[in-house]
């Protein structure tokens, strides 16, 4: 039986169920194609995932690291993580190269997120700041929703290695790291989301200015 069939996450997964399913995954990537992204209805994106207590072997994890920032290059997305593929750890990957309009650029705050593994990932708010934006998520294809954040925070993970990492972000990055930290805790951005501001994607070139003062006014949130 695929984990996927069990009725209930993460607490039924043995270490040995999820290295079973994460060497799966793998061999799919290895094989030459992409394991598919979880999609919004599946159990998995609404449990709190399991902290990562060395599951997986240094190789295993390796793999895995390298298989999650594979499909969301692919995507493309700048974000991913573990129980997106199915796997209830607390396990992300970041990057955010995309270039992007400077008007936009300067009004997100969205600088480069150079390549990033997170595990165990926690965030706190820094001062008071917010900001509101648009998002879209991998695991809820065709919309994306404004959501309001905190512009500051400081984080703490482990890395690949076990090391404990402490790190500010602020903006654009700092937006990446709680959707994707978010995704550890059975939370989806919709859950937070304006739902007056919710548009398909074919719908979001009419809002893509640099704030969303015309969405606001024009969908009425």
């Amino acid at each position: 039986m695929s984990p996927h069939d069990e009725s209930t996450f993460p607490g039924a997964w043995s270490p040995e169920t999820i290295r079973t399913e994460v060497d799966r995954i793998v061999s799919v990537h290895e094989s030459g194609e992409l394991p598919s992204i979880v999609q919004l209805g599946h159990p998995v994106l609404r449990m709190p995932a399991a902290e990562f207590t060395d599951q997986l072997d240094p190789a295993a994890l390796r793999a895995f690291l390298d298989t999650m920032r594979a499909v969301m290059i692919d995507a493309p997305g700048v974000g991913l993580a573990a129980p997106q593929l199915g796997i209830p750890l607390r396990i992300a990957v970041l990057q955010d190269l995309y270039e992007t309009v400077p008007e936009i650029a300067a009004a997100r705050e969205r600088e480069p997120l150079e390549y990033l593994e997170i595990i165990n990932p926690r965030y706190r708010p820094v001062g008071d700041r917010m900001a509101s934006f648009y998002e879209g998520c991998l695991s809820f294809n065709g919309y994306q929703g404004v959501v309001e954040r905190p512009a500051d925070i400081a984080t703490s993970f482990r890395d690949a290695h076990g090391a404990t990492v402490e790190r500010h972000f602020s903006g654009w990055q700092a937006r990446i790291f709680q959707h994707e930290t978010d995704h550890l805790d059975g939370i989806v951005y919709i859950d937070k989301a304006l739902t007056r501001s919710l548009c398909a994607n074919h719908e979001y070139p009419r809002w893509a200015n640099p704030g969303i003062a015309g969405a606001r006014a024009g969908l009425g949130f």
